[in-house]
């Protein structure tokens, strides 16, 4: 269909549709524009009068697109989506200001926050602003532009790219080897206590690791638990058990964590992590920089664990 250019409505009644129509509220877009409620209000009737289709459903708490709403309102949003990309995209001066990412706070304090000085180094005009938090990110209300998650990728309507696999292995300190002995097989970790994790993407790595040496019967029914990672190998330290290393966890190595690896089962983890942010925001020039940056640190720390794995695997069978 044809739409003559007397049909193309101005921005401003365009980005009132978009705000209300993700609000699902003309009261919220009002806030978000800084206008009153009665000119979003205005404002979606005049396209309607322009188009000779109402754009949502009158009466619905809270509020509903109509057919016609929900076939233009992603298409305002992919321009401005791309509008706002192109125009960051014009000159490196839009580099300064500071990079909103949210991540979690173990992978941030492991992983992240001890690469960040090589990244100011090559990019000294963007400042990083970390903060954490377990949860997804509704990027329509939180002020952040990227988000690095641990998961299985799948995050509708959000750009999602893979940063690197980890895997999972166990791990104790001396003094616990040196209190209850060296297990020379999987099955010796019976006679250990195992620390364990209380998250949704951690819970199941005990299992799968234990199925990937092949001794299904290590109970996994008592012993303490943790609510992360880090805490876990906390008391592994401290020589409290054994607990389940993640790679990114101990990237510096164990030996500098006070952590001596047990066996040399190669184990994947059941999740990833994966970066995060609004579908065309991965092309504005301070994610694109910080996206290429740490895709190939990324591929650095891969590669570096990859290398360890087969090292110490060779070392064992020439023994």
């Amino acid at each position: 269909m044809l739409i003559m250019s007397s049909h193309l409505p101005p921005l401003a009644a365009l980005r009132a549709l978009e705000a209300a129509a993700r609000h699902r509220s003309f009261t919220r877009a009002a806030d978000e524009l800084n206008v009153t409620q009665s000119a979003i209000s205005h404002q979606i009737r005049n396209l309607e009068s322009l188009w000779g289709h109402k754009l949502f459903e009158r009466g619905t708490r809270p509020l509903t697109l109509s057919k016609c709403g929900a076939e233009i309102v992603p298409i305002a949003r992919d321009f401005f989506g791309k509008l706002s990309a192109t125009l960051e995209s014009f000159s490196v001066e839009d580099l300064p200001g500071p990079l909103k990412i949210s991540t979690l706070e173990s992978f941030a304090l492991t992983w992240l926050v001890p690469r960040l000085g090589d990244f100011h180094e090559h990019y000294p005009e963007i400042d990083v602003w970390i903060s954490t938090k377990d949860d997804l990110i509704d990027f329509a209300v939180e002020d952040v532009d990227l988000g690095i998650r641990f998961g299985n990728g799948n995050y509708p309507g959000l750009h999602s790219s893979l940063l690197f696999h980890e895997y999972v292995f166990p791990v104790c300190s001396t003094q616990l080897l040196n209190r209850l002995g060296v297990p020379e097989h999987p099955i010796d970790l019976a006679r250990f206590p195992l620390l364990q994790v209380n998250d949704d993407a951690m819970s199941s790595q005990w299992e799968t690791w234990i199925s990937a040496a092949g001794v299904p019967e290590l109970p996994l029914d008592e012993g303490s638990r943790f609510p992360n990672t880090n805490m876990a190998l906390q008391a592994a330290v401290a020589g409290q058990g054994v607990a389940l290393a993640r790679s990114a966890h101990v990237d510096s190595g164990l030996s500098a964590a006070g952590l001596t690896r047990l066996f040399d089962v190669h184990c994947p983890a059941t999740s990833a992590y994966y970066l995060v942010c609004p579908d065309g925001a991965q092309s504005r020039p301070r994610i694109a920089a910080f996206l290429g940056w740490i895709e190939a640190e990324a591929a650095r720390s891969q590669q570096r664990y990859e290398m360890e794995m087969t090292s110490m695997k060779s070392a064992r069978s020439g023994s």
